[in-house]
């Protein structure tokens, strides 16, 4: 589709690509867990009703022998090949320490040893992770393709072949390659071949070197010119071939580095696939006694991922190679080849991963855009959550560059010296500015949607509430150039495709990222079959050059390899702001000293070296998208309780409760049966759906419960004493599953069906328009 084609809601034209995300196994696994004949056995045991007597004598034995099926059940489980293959990806070292003992049990009517119900709840856990989860990791959570499509009406599916997956790739972290990388770099005599880089903070003036923060230091005039040499293209020897005997470079390098001034090793600049950077990086060093056992230390890890990749099909044979190529990597590098969960960045823990495509594509009519009109009042509201921060963050800009420049005696500053000022704001001042953003837009929203008390159910129409939304939200200013963006996370709900065809069905909201086009992370431009098209789409939202902030490797943010953004043009500006990894061959990479801030028209500006000019706001858009991440959420982070809320066909909120552990008894019962008949009772005189999902302060990530199923019963009470035990002052929420694991219109070629959501891209042009 061309432009004016394109699919448009309101003022938002959407991506004709969008991303489709669903687990790798069937829903109807989790359901695998859920006795019929148990739970409708349960339910004779109403609130209030004494768990005693003959009648509960009964439901005794009926849970005991549905107790024992389901240990068989969880044991079939866990014998899939497919099933360990995605725990191997996970957590390899459980595979021994729980899948294998597990498999060893031979289950007896009523003896379920405490280990074997871990066990159990350990394979449950992962189970409904890979079949209700649309997460989008491994082939157990394969990046799907779509597009809309004017011939079609509701949806259409192409498959590739019978099979889930159409590619499986696996990829390098970048932190293993970087490992492999110090150990050449740490050889003295590889150090000649190392092209030392300036870092992108510091200014040379004259005879004085300045860096953010400290007063100027003045330098000789060999110094001087090491320095300015120091472009990380041009390798030690060159530079000491080119100043001449003289001059002992090394020496001088030495002291830059001491300084902090260069970095002086092996930088493999950030790329989904590193170790081809570094083997071109390798291929430079002109001595083959140096470089033949640098390439041949490579080699090896590229040996084993090869064989990791030769074993996706066997889980043993996988878990083999794995532990063969961590054990070289350990070798090669003295590094652990596992790193500790939360150990300084969000990327990878392992030293490989794997990414995969789903063989499916889907086709969607242009007649779903009905069903999606109420996006353009939610994604006015965005706009205002973004347009509002701008405004905010420019402010404490403002300041701190006229305090940075009467303190300079100047009326202009470097990029690096307002940078650097600025960052205490964005962890700061912005934060604070974000948190009350965010308490004002579910305050304006409340009175927008005004559902009555005790209504569990909220109906509108767009027309309704159209007017409430633009006084509540006005008309939104310039921002920075990402936050035209939002993807919206899309779920279906329909029995079947064919109840989505004859226009029977609903779409639910899940996740709303604003502020970003998450469908550029590496991890979906890698799966895509032709990232060609997917420029194409970049070169219609950007048709000049954009800048944008170089992302450094190693970030705290939410923000990871797998998540770092793929989708940069040649024309486009990189502009490196605090450490040295950016690629120096790049020829549009500046860095931030070089970068000159002015005030023109009382708006600032970056004025790059070759005189191009941008708003500053873009130099921090990554920072602004790390603060606006969590602000679109409607239901208030302290609400006890919010209704479902559906704006014509369209649910934007689910239904949402939150409790104290304390309210939840049943989870100190004993005995599984009763637990289950508690929790279930405790359930219904709330009037909670079956199918929710959970989350807990002391909980990974959000869980799915099932209350007709004893295991998921255990594992929601298991969080609930841990939430009491780790903190007690926490509070567990609760939202239904919407759709269900039976609302299913996703199938694979043979029928399979799946849980899933439409990751759509929206653009808003008039902002544009307006630059």
């Amino acid at each position: 589709m061309n432009d004016a084609s394109a699919p448009r809601v309101g003022k938002w034209r959407f991506w004709d690509q969008f991303g489709l995300r669903g687990p790798g196994f069937p829903a109807d696994g989790v359901l695998r867990l859920a006795p019929e004949e148990l739970a409708a056995a349960a339910a004779e045991f109403a609130e209030g009703r004494q768990l005693g007597g003959p009648a509960w004598q009964e439901f005794e034995k009926l849970f005991d022998a549905s107790a024992l099926e389901m240990s068989k059940a969880l044991l079939d489980i866990a014998a899939q090949p497919m099933f360990q293959a995605a725990v191997a990806w996970q957590n390899r070292a459980v595979l021994k320490s729980g899948i294998e003992p597990f498999l060893k049990w031979e289950p007896e009517l009523g003896k379920r040893p405490s280990m074997a119900r871990q066990r159990e709840e350990f394979v449950a856990q992962y189970w409904q992770r890979f079949c209700v989860k649309n997460d989008t990791i491994g082939f157990f959570g394969p990046v799907g393709w779509g597009s809309w499509d004017d011939s079609v009406r509701g949806v259409e599916f192409d498959h590739e072949d019978d099979g889930l997956i159409a590619e499986q790739n696996v990829y390098f972290a970048s932190w293993a390659i970087d490992a492999l990388a110090r150990t050449v770099s740490d050889d003295p005599a590889v150090r000649e071949w190392v092209a030392p880089t300036r870092m992108p903070f510091v200014r040379i003036l004259g005879d004085e070197i300045a860096v953010p923060g400290l007063r100027p230091r003045a330098v000789d005039p060999v110094q001087r010119r090491v320095l300015e040499l120091c472009d990380g293209v041009r390798p030690a020897r060159d530079l000491q071939r080119e100043l001449g005997a003289g001059v002992d470079v090394a020496a001088v390098l030495d002291g830059l580095v001491k300084r902090r001034w260069i970095v002086w090793q092996l930088e493999v600049p950030a790329d989904t696939y590193p170790e081809r950077r570094l083997r071109e990086i390798l291929d430079r060093i002109g001595d083959p006694a140096l470089r033949d056992p640098a390439l041949a230390r490579l080699g090896v890890l590229e040996a084993g991922r090869d064989r990791v990749r030769a074993s996706l099909g066997d889980p043993a044979a996988l878990t083999a190679a794995m532990e063969a190529l961590e054990n070289d990597f350990t070798e090669l590098t003295q590094t652990a080849a596992q790193r500790q969960k939360g150990q300084g960045t969000s990327t990878s823990r392992a030293v490989i991963y794997s990414d995969s495509r789903r063989s499916t594509r889907v086709r969607l009519g242009t007649d779903l855009l009905d069903a999606l009109g109420p996006l353009d009042l939610l994604l006015s509201s965005a706009n205002w959550v973004t347009s509002t921060l701008t405004e905010h963050v420019r402010e404490h800009m403002r300041g701190i560059f006229d305090k940075q420049a009467a303190k300079a005696g100047q009326s202009t500053l470097d990029l690096s010296t307002l940078w650097f000022a600025c960052i205490g704001m964005t962890h700061g001042e912005a934060v604070a500015d974000a948190t009350d953003i965010h308490r004002l837009f579910c305050k304006h929203w409340e009175s927008i949607l005004q559902p009555a008390p005790g209504a569990r159910r909220v109906r509108l129409t767009s027309a309704e509430i159209a007017d409430r939304v633009r006084e509540a939200f006005g008309e939104t200013g310039h921002q920075w150039s990402t936050a035209r963006y939002a993807c919206p996370d899309m779920m279906v709900v329909a029995d079947d495709a064919d109840a989505v065809n004859r226009g029977d069905y609903e779409v639910a909201i899940g996740e709303m990222h604003i502020a970003m086009n998450t469908l550029g992370a590496s991890l979906f431009v890698h799966q895509h079959p032709d990232r060609a098209e997917l420029l194409s789409l970049i070169d219609a939202d950007h048709p000049t050059p954009r800048l944008m902030p170089l992302q450094p490797k190693a970030s705290r943010a939410r923000l990871s390899l797998r998540t770092r953004y793929a989708l940069v043009r040649d024309q486009d500006y990189n502009v490196a702001l605090a450490d040295a990894s950016a690629d120096p061959e790049r020829a549009r990479t500046v860095a931030s000293a070089d970068v000159r801030v002015e005030d023109r028209d009382g708006e600032l500006v970056a004025v790059l070296p070759d005189g191009a000019v941008f708003d500053v706001i873009d130099v921090f858009s990554q920072a602004m998208t790390v603060l606006a991440l969590d602000l679109f959420r409607i239901v208030p982070a302290d609400a006890d309780y919010f209704p479902r809320v559906t704006i014509d066909r369209m649910v934007v909120t689910r239904e949402t409760w939150r409790f104290e552990p304390s309210t939840m008894d049943f989870a100190n019962e004993k005995s599984e049966a009763r637990r289950y008949v508690r929790a279930r009772q405790w359930r219904e005189s709330l009037g909670l759906p079956r199918f929710v999902f959970v989350v807990s302060p002391t909980e990974p990530r959000p869980f799915y419960v099932d209350f007709d199923s004893p295991v998921y019963v255990n594992i929601f009470a298991k969080a609930v004493r841990r939430l009491v035990r780790d903190d007690p002052s926490g509070r567990v929420t609760i939202s239904e599953m919407l759709p269900s694991p039976e609302q299913t219109w996703l199938t694979d070629g043979t029928g399979n069906r799946y849980t899933s959501e439409l990751r759509f891209v929206a653009v808003d042009d008039t902002q544009e328009r307006t630059r």
